[in-house]
């Protein structure tokens, strides 16, 4: 008998694919961690030092105990085993107990019956303090006193490429600048929040973060917890953008659960999330460009420093793409580039979209426009003259052995329309300065921007990547075949609760596909940052379903036929090809593959008023293959989002260390009156090594989008611009 014919499954690889999810998002009714609820829990909050620099002279819980519903007040000395967390370092106490290193750092934690009481009580935990000069200029880090035993600098790194000490022959034409770069925070919709339940030897977190088996590995060190007995679940979350992969109110939750014995939730405030996670580096460059008098890019030299704030987080690897890829996506003959990450009493910094790509994209597109002008060269012209191919060496040595499309992002941005002009009579809303009606369109000037980043893919100089995934497949009660995919991959947003449904229809032909809850009851998955998930757990799963159909003796499609001795169950652990750490001279591969992005912004600028309206963003992006077309365009255009705000809007401003604007009225964010059409080329080269070809696209999108910004304006306004974002006084009054 032969076999039946079986249709193909619908959102298989390459479809546009809707969200398991999208419609309870969108209707209201899917359960954030916010949203956890359970009898007889508690509520927790945090007090917080309103210091940058202080000693802690003395703590009084007695205020708080005294009021009715107040269960357990916990400090420092209440924590047990190590004390100390740290996503790559333990360097951060749990509770300080005696010195304050940054504003908003937790001393005490409160549990009541209510979040305000406990809220409440948290004002009352009398703290004594003695106020220090805090260390807030990252330069004066380099040489002050240290503000903890692990010293200032997180990491210097050089990076010397060619001949960078060599003198250069006459006839070069240079170019030098000085770039700024501000504290951007990430502001996901949905500030932190978790449930700990206590168990007999440990404690159940569920909890909204990015990387569950790091948080568990860190509670269960901190609070001397066996790792066995520290159980994680992903709860709902509301964006991340690099902000939930260190810890926030996960411990204290813990602490407090384990205190009282009674579940305990947490949920931040806005004013609390701004001080209880992360944030982009702030970052000053240095940059001198040299080129012949054709274009060719001679030599790159730059001094990258970032201010890592009071506690390492991912500083160290943050400054490692930083100077990696200071020089662009560029042909470079010789580079020295040096970089230091530096310990202050500033906010902690961390991950963020983009992670040190961000910061020297600025710098190094803002050359190239430099550059160009001095060599009178079109700048599109300059970029592509010099732009990296396949088989080129980086400023590390290494060799890109996979696509590059840099050219071919560069001219389909450039092939877009580009949007009609200003009307003669246009809607006042249209101009800059919108509803404010503040702006003539007699005033207004257009301007035209372009810049062009790239970034790597997956964790590098030498981490071992990997992530772990299982697919079982058996029968319903219905007679059919059901597929249920397990894997630790955080969904924070980015679609992989999409893609692995999309991989299972493609890989086995089943329609019906189930993800499990992700949490560490299954292995590693690591974190949903550095644009990995897509091939790593993609890798896993698919890896996975390859080996159910070897089981079953299946071909491309399993039927009910390969299932008669009940439920295939696999497991595999995808790694990708070994990365090396760089050597003294910032030499090595260190790093899997590399993403790119071209992108061309048009503004209107009213130059008197420096208002600035973002008319258009076209992107020509580097895709490997676009699995899901839909969700690749929504990553895309989320991305672009976030690099205006950068570019306009977005800074965490601090005086002496403290946040002087930790609210989303004075920290402003993009609304959708303020993002522009975008319009999207996708570039598709298959990357050899990666599963399905497909490289992940959530962080590149925000490297370039900042400096095509700042690009369209000076073309506005002739002004230098060199810091962002870009502040009115800065158009309306700046350096010409």
């Amino acid at each position: 008998m032969s076999a039946p014919t079986l249709a193909r499954p619908r959102h298989t690889l390459g479809t546009d694919a809707p969200r398991p999810d999208g419609e309870a998002k969108v209707s209201g009714r899917f359960a954030y961690s916010s949203d956890l609820r359970v009898d007889g829990m508690l509520w927790g909050a945090t007090v917080r030092s309103p210091y940058a620099s202080a000693r802690i002279l003395a703590i009084d819980p007695g205020p708080a105990l005294a009021l009715p519903g107040v269960v357990a007040v916990v400090t420092a000395q209440d924590v047990g085993g190590s004390g100390r967390h740290g996503l790559s370092r333990p360097d951060q106490p749990v509770l300080a107990a005696d010195v304050v290193r940054h504003h908003g750092e937790p001393i005490a934690a409160v549990a009541a019956t209510s979040l305000a009481l406990a809220r409440r009580a948290a004002t009352l935990v009398a703290v004594t303090y003695a106020s220090v000069d805090p260390l807030v200029d990252p330069d004066a880090a380099l040489a002050a006193p240290p503000l903890h035993p692990d010293g200032n600098v997180y990491r210097h790194l050089v990076v010397r490429h060619g001949a960078p000490e060599d003198p250069l022959p006459a006839g070069l034409v240079s170019v030098e600048g000085s770039y700024e770069v501000g504290m951007q925070d990430s502001a996901f919709l949905g500030p932190e929040s978790g449930l700990a339940t206590p168990t007999e030897h440990g404690v159940d977190l569920a909890v909204s973060t990015q990387f569950l088996h790091s948080d568990r590995d860190q509670i269960a060190a901190a609070l001397g917890l066996d790792r066995a007995h520290v159980r994680l679940t992903l709860a709902g979350v509301g964006g991340a953008f690099g902000g939930r992969e260190d810890l926030s109110l996960h411990l204290a939750a813990c602490l407090l659960a384990r205190r009282t014995g009674r579940p305990v939730g947490m949920r931040y405030d806005r004013a609390e999330s701004f001080l209880g996670h992360v944030h982009r580096h702030p970052a000053r460059l240095w940059y001198r460009h040299t080129a012949t008098p054709e274009g060719d890019l001679v030599r790159v030299e730059a001094r990258v420093l970032l201010d890592g704030g009071a506690y390492a987080s991912t500083s160290a690897a943050v400054l490692g793409n930083a100077v990696c890829f200071a020089a662009g996506p560029y042909r470079v003959c010789s580079a020295r580039i040096e970089g230091w990450a530096v310990r202050t009493n500033n906010p902690p910094c961390g991950a963020m979209r983009g992670f040190g790509c961000v910061q020297t994209c600025f710098g190094h597109e803002s050359q190239m426009d430099a550059l160009a002008a001095a060599l009178d060269m079109d700048p599109l012209a300059l970029r592509l003259r010099n732009a990296l191919e396949p088989g080129d060496r980086l400023i590390t040595g290494q060799r890109i052995t996979g696509a590059a499309p840099v050219r071919a992002c560069l001219t389909a941005a450039a092939a877009l329309p580009l949007p009609p002009p200003l009307p003669a009579d246009p809607d006042p809303l249209t101009l800059p300065g919108g509803a404010g009606l503040s702006a003539q369109a007699a005033d207004v000037r257009r301007g035209v921007g372009l810049a062009v980043g790239f970034k790597n893919l997956m964790f590098s100089e030498g981490f071992d990547d990997y992530s772990t995934a299982s697919v079982r497949v058996e029968i319903d009660t219905d007679g059919e075949l059901v597929a249920t995919v397990h894997c630790a991959a955080a969904e924070v947003g980015q679609g992989f609760v999409t893609l692995a449904g999309q991989i299972v229809r493609s890989e086995l032909g089943i329609e019906r596909v189930a993800l499990r809850a992700a949490d560490t009851a299954i292995g590693e998955a690591g974190s949903s940052s550095a644009s990995r998930q897509t091939w790593m757990s993609g890798g896993a799963i698919a890896s996975a379903c390859a080996a159910v159909r070897e089981r079953a003796g299946a071909g491309p499609h399993l039927d009910a036929r390969h299932l008669r001795d009940g439920p295939i169950e696999e497991t595999r652990v995808f790694r990708h090809a070994p990365t090396q750490a760089l050597d003294d001279d910032g030499q090595g591969d260190a790093h899997v593959s590399f993403v790119f992005a071209a992108t061309r912004v048009v503004v209107d600028v009213d130059p008197e008023l420096g208002s600035v309206n973002v008319v258009q963003v076209a992107t020509g992006q580097d895709v490997g293959r676009a699995l899901n077309p839909l969700s690749v365009t929504g990553q895309i255009e989320g991305g672009i989002a976030q690099g205006l705000g950068l570019a306009l809007f977005e800074e965490l401003r601090t005086e002496g260390g403290v946040v002087v604007n930790a609210s989303l009225r004075d920290y402003l964010l993009p609304t959708t009156l303020d993002v522009a059409e975008v319009v999207t080329a996708l570039v598709e080269q298959p990357e050899p090594d990666a599963p399905f070809g497909a490289k992940g696209v959530g962080e590149i999108p925000t490297i370039p989008i900042t400096p095509a910004i700042v690009a369209a304006i000076r073309d506005a306004t002739g002004r230098a611009l060199r810091r962002v974002p870009v502040r009115p006084a800065d158009i309306a009054l700046g350096e010409a």
